[in-house]
Order: structure tokens, then sequence, then C-alpha cells
């Protein structure tokens, strides 16, 4: 396994960093076991949750993926051994503290709390705001309007004030951003210079071979201001496994189950260019999903490349990327299809 610095601290995190939004929905708890058990034996000490796991997110299964992680921590006694990353929810989903805005004084204590008590643990390491509670484009959403007047959200300062707080309690270790744009996470970073707050160590969002608009803007602030990206959906929600190919559409895969909720990568066109991905592992004799997660990872924006997986075989070859090597062919192959098709899935 490979690591790096969560942001500035003194904190190794393994660069494929265990991603568990599966888990209470097409995993059961005893899956969810088995994957962090093989995941710590093979050097991953890095999860990933959100209070609103499992997704699809709803109400009858909110926070179950939070439990699940839970019993493994009471029944492993290794706490210590996990770097724990969770999130607090944007506004917008009902049946979180009334889905109006979430980052109020009141609503982080609240959901600080209860993710403690479903995670059995005294501390999370990193506490991420899921997605931002402005109106502005996230989950792919393009053609930003702006509309001052009619914009509400809480204070970016008195959110890290907040925040500061929980960190003196020991609560929470670190913070960092979700789902954010080069103004949030710079406009954070801004406010904790000049006011001596918490820093955002890091911002996950997507990044893969079909979306790598991080590249853009937010690459560059990742470097300089060392707030590395934990990038989710390297794999492009399976698309760049290669299991949805010639229109296949496994049991129990994720497209199966949900397509009409997961609708980012299933446009038309995007075949066409997935295939050309495909060659070019062909080609280099490379496993496709490997190939996918390593051009993440090797990264220098990235800290740590967010994998899922719903079956222990999918896991082991995920992890097992790690041990490839993409020579400068590859590369060189995989950006000409990109400087040909770029970023077809924003």
């Amino acid at each position: 396994m490979n690591y790096r610095k969560l942001g500035n601290t003194d904190i190794d995190v393994s660069t494929i960093c265990l991603g568990t939004m599966t888990w209470g929905q097409q995993n059961t708890m005893e899956e969810g076991f088995e994957q962090m058990d093989y995941a710590l034996e093979n050097g991953i000490n890095f999860f990933d949750v959100a209070e609103m796991y499992p997704s699809p997110s709803k109400k009858e299964t909110y926070g179950d993926t939070e439990r699940i992680i839970g019993n493994w921590f009471i029944k492993k006694k290794i706490r210590n051994k996990i770097i724990l990353a969770s999130k607090i929810s944007g506004p917008g989903m009902s049946y979180i503290r009334g889905g109006g805005l979430q980052f109020s004084e009141k609503n982080i204590s609240t959901a600080i709390e209860c993710s403690l008590k479903r995670l059995k643990t005294d501390y999370i390491d990193l506490y991420q705001l899921h997605w931002p509670e402005r109106k502005t484009n996230f989950f792919g959403r393009l053609g930003y309007e702006h509309k001052e007047d009619s914009e509400d959200w809480n204070d970016f300062e008195k959110i890290l004030i907040t925040l500061e707080k929980f960190i003196k309690q020991g609560k929470i270790r670190y913070i960092g951003l979700s789902n954010e744009t080069p103004w949030g996470l710079s406009k954070f970073l801004e406010i904790s210079k000049l006011t001596n707050l918490p820093k955002m160590m890091s911002i996950q969002n997507v990044y893969n071979l079909l979306n790598r608009t991080y590249e853009i803007g937010l690459a560059e602030i990742s470097i300089r201001e060392r707030s590395g990206l934990l990038a989710y959906s390297p794999l492009a929600g399976g698309f760049l496994s290669g299991k949805y190919r010639n229109n296949n559409l496994p049991e129990n895969s994720r497209q199966k189950l949900f397509s009409e909720y997961y609708t980012r990568y299933s446009k038309p066109h995007v075949s066409n260019i997935i295939e050309k991905y495909f060659n070019i592992s062909k080609k280099y004799n490379l496993n496709f999903a490997q190939m996918s997660i390593k051009f993440c990872e090797i990264q220098k924006f990235i800290t740590s490349a967010i994998i899922g997986a719903t079956t222990m075989e999918q896991l082991k070859t995920n992890i097992e990327s790690v041990k490839v090597n993409l020579d400068d062919e590859v590369i060189k192959e995989i950006n000409e299809v990109q400087k040909i098709y770029s970023n077809p899935c924003p």
C-alpha cells in the first residue's frame, strides 16, 4: 500500500480509501465486516462514510452504514488503527433535521453527536461538509446562475468556529469539504488564515477518466495549499471497470438497481469513450478497473482515491491497483482520448 499525508497534518493515510456507501443497502453488515477486515489486512487505514449512507439515501436506512462501522469497531476493538472520515449532509434531505440549512451550530452539533453514537467512537478523524448550502454547481451541474438576492447560507467563519469547538473537545480531529467549487475551497482557506481557525485539510470531489474537471482550477489549490483531493467515483460508478460494456447490465449492479438515481455516466455517447479507454488497457495487458484507479492515485493533487465494491472479488481487484505501473505510453494514450473527448460526464 502507498501512503500520503492528510493535508499538512502528520497523519499518513492510504492512497486507497475504503468507501462504504453500499453497506446497509447492497451489502449486509457481515459483508461490510468482511470488506473492512480485508482492507485493513492489505494496508488500507482510511475509511470514508457519511451520515446519510447507505446510498441511495432514504429515511428508512439513514445512518445504517455508520452503524455497521460502529459495530465493527466494537467487535474488533481496533479503532486506533483506522483514520475515519464522515460527513454532515448538506440541505435538501427532508428527513435529515428538517431538510433546511444544515451548517448551523445546532445542526452541526446534533449531526456530530449522532454520528459518534452510531459509529460507537469518541472521535472522527476527518469531518466533512458533504455539499454546499449555497446555490452553486455541484453533483455535475452546469450553467451557474448567480442569484445574490435570494442567497442564504451559514457564514463560513461561523461554521469554522463551530467546528473548532468540536476539535477542542476532541470529538473531531480535522475538517474537510466535499462537492465544493474552487471559490468555496479557496474562501474557507482564506478565512482560516485570516482568523487562525481550523483549515480544510481535504476536499472530496469526483475525479475519474470521464470527469477530470478537477484539474481545471481545484488541482492547483490542492497542491499549493496542501488540501488534497479525496477522489470519489474513480471507476465512474463501475463504468470504468468495463462491466457495463456492450449494454451489459449485471444483476445486483448499481445501474441494474438504481439507474434512475445514478445517471451521470449513463449518457449515450459515453460508451464509445469507455471503449477507447478499455482498448488502451487491453493493448498494455492491464486490468481496466486497475488502470482507471491507478490513473487517479498517481495524480499529485490527490491524497487518496475512494473505492467501493459490492463483492470481495471487486474489492480485491481494486486494492491490487496499487501494484500497477502506468508507463509514459499508457498515460500519453489516455491523455489523447481526453483531448478528443474532454470530460463527457461533468
